[in-house]
């Protein structure tokens, strides 16, 4: 008698995709997602179903199933949790075996977890939270073109956060005056100015131009005060070869650092352009514009960790990652931790800072966390207390909006950051010493005393839209 091995239909998910009692292999690729099913469908199997659509699963039994090994390759809910305080929604543990993916290709990684999945009827939300990439994924992957210690020795910087500034007004200025308020900038004391992420190739400055003057900016600005200077200038263009064509011109300049929109210019022209960037001796600013878009809503879409995660494979020396005390969302503990995952080699699962998962991030070169948003100078003590000496701190409308002008601005912001760091290596409390600290330093400056009377005033308090859940 003939053994019946296939049988057309439907089948639950959950007969082939819940696995409660998988133990996942140092090898998985481990997600964790924030479901929320439609009303009446169990857990299990909307997990089930996750795990099925965003690895080998389909809505019906197929005869090619019989082709291959779908017990070796298939993705595995392998745990559910409650999410504290919210009845609706609950986590959802999927294991994917590593060969699901192509070597060093973030673009694949994301195309499978977060791709028709996310659409799919069984669902209301789909949020994914957190990824553990196992070690054997890490090592295919090139990441940072330079990282934290490589492009400190670049520079000459050691010892204190680096100071920056995106330009403002962002657009309209051409490019003769943007390279003037570029110059003015860094002869004051920053360390770094940035194009803001809506510049590229207006009509009113075309990226050309922007280039050679902010190049002269540079230049002057280093030989007068004696000390390595740099512009992010932005190459994010609307194609690949462009893209390229302007950080080709920025080398020739003899530019330090290029910047590149990960999230609009797309991971496959990012991943290019570290690689080109490492090969060519530049440093990469990563700006991260859209990823509100995608990572703000507490229910739905990718939170930054899983981003953050994400570029430091694909490649970048910087990562804009908030200010938690300037004006865009960041609740601390939360940024803090996705800034470990930037920076560490090593990163303990811990719920209180929304790590799900171990992460080893084995030799891999650290990126330099960039607060950036509505931060001056009264916010120096709290932001070198958040972020640490591995970070980058840009104050835009902070440097730029003092009354004195962009150089005075700068020194006001220098004064404060060398104050703070002195103050924290003398063991004091940045945060609870903040105004003693600055008021101290300001009677030697000016330029802060005049930056602390503008911006007393101004504060940045909402409620953070999104929140940890934690118990």
């Amino acid at each position: 008698m003939a053994v019946k091995t296939y049988e057309a239909g439907v089948k639950e998910y959950r007969e082939k995709y819940w696995t409660p009692d998988y133990v996942p292999l140092d090898t998985d690729l481990l997600a964790c997602f924030k479901v929320t099913g439609q009303p009446g469908v169990p857990r299990e199997e909307v997990a089930a179903a996750v795990a099925a659509e965003s690895s080998t699963g389909t809505w019906s039994t197929v005869w090619s199933e019989l082709l291959t090994d779908l017990e070796y390759y298939k993705g595995r809910a392998y745990r559910i949790e409650d999410v504290p305080g919210d009845k609706e929604s609950f986590y959802a543990f999927v294991a994917y075996p590593l060969d699901l993916f192509e070597e060093g290709s973030i673009v694949n990684v994301l195309t499978s977890l977060v791709g028709n999945v996310f659409g799919f009827k069984a669902l209301k939300h789909l949020r994914l939270e957190d990824i553990r990439f196992p070690i054997a994924y890490i090592k295919t992957c090139m990441g940072p073109p330079s990282g934290i210690q490589v492009e400190r020795d670049k520079l000459n910087k050691y010892g204190r956060p680096m100071l920056g500034a995106t330009i403002k007004p962002k657009l309209g200025l051409s490019a003769k005056n943007y390279g003037r308020a570029v110059y003015e900038c860094l002869r004051g004391g920053l360390d770094l100015t940035k194009d803001d992420e809506n510049v590229n190739s207006q009509p009113f400055m075309r990226w050309q131009n922007r280039f050679e003057f902010v190049a002269e900016a540079v230049m002057k600005a280093q030989a007068e005060t004696g000390e390595r200077k740099g512009h992010y200038l932005n190459v994010t263009a609307p194609d690949p070869e462009q893209m390229y064509e302007r950080a080709e011109f920025a080398k020739e300049l003899g530019m330090p650092i290029v910047m590149h929109d990960f999230l609009t210019g797309g991971f496959t022209a990012n991943t290019g352009l570290a690689k080109w960037c490492r090969k060519n001796g530049i440093l990469l600013h990563i700006h991260r514009a859209m990823h509100a878009v995608i990572d703000r809503h507490p229910k739905h879409g990718i939170h930054f960790r899983v981003l953050a995660k994400c570029l430091r494979l694909s490649g970048g020396d910087h990562l804009h990652t908030g200010t938690v005390v300037g004006k865009l969302e960041g609740d601390r503990n939360s940024t803090l931790g996705f800034v470990d995952q930037l920076r560490e080699a090593f990163v303990p699962e811990d719920r209180a800072r929304g790590v799900f998962f171990d992460q080893d991030w084995g030799s891999m070169p650290g990126v330099f966390a960039v607060a950036s948003g509505g931060i001056h100078v009264w916010h120096m003590p709290a932001l070198v207390a958040i972020f640490g000496d591995d970070s980058v701190l840009q104050f835009g409308g902070g440097t730029q909006g003092h009354p004195w002008g962009n150089a005075a601005g700068a020194a006001a912001n220098r004064v404060a950051l060398e104050a703070c760091v002195k103050a924290r290596n003398e063991g004091r409390e940045l945060e609870r010493e903040a105004r003693e600290i600055l008021t101290d330093a300001a009677r030697h400056s000016p330029e802060l005393a005049i930056a602390m009377e503008t911006w007393k005033e101004i504060k940045f308090e909402f409620e953070t839209v999104d929140k940890l859940d934690v118990g």
